[in-house]
């Protein structure tokens, strides 16, 4: 460990407190997709009357959903972005991102 990565560290009264334990924990696993449960939705709201696609509940690093969020983009022909967990896709296109999830192994709840 540098020093530079101690700075960020104040001050534990744990004596067996190790450092390089949190950084461990953050990392997550990648779950398979037969293992994971997403929900489809369209959201209205705050979106000057456009429509965004949903998807949530996703279970897993920032690089994985980023990556699928890359591919559903790609597969609708549309933009999106990724934030805070969920992914976001412009345009009402609710049925065709659950069918790609569908294809690609996800398990899909479609919310109304």
């Amino acid at each position: 460990m540098d020093w530079k990565s101690k700075l960020n560290f104040a001050y534990s009264t744990n004596p067996d407190f190790n450092p390089n334990e949190e950084e461990e924990k953050e990392q997550q696993e990648v779950v398979p997709p037969l293992k994971q449960q997403l929900i489809v939705a369209i959201e209205r709201k705050n979106r000057g009357g456009k429509c965004v696609t949903l998807v949530k509940g996703f279970v897993g690093p920032d690089a994985e959903i980023e990556k699928l969020g890359k591919t559903l983009k790609t597969k609708c022909g549309v933009g999106g972005s990724v934030k805070n967990g969920e992914i976001l896709i412009q345009g009402e296109l609710k049925q065709k991102v659950a069918s790609i999830l569908q294809e690609m192994g996800y398990r899909v709840t479609i919310s109304e």
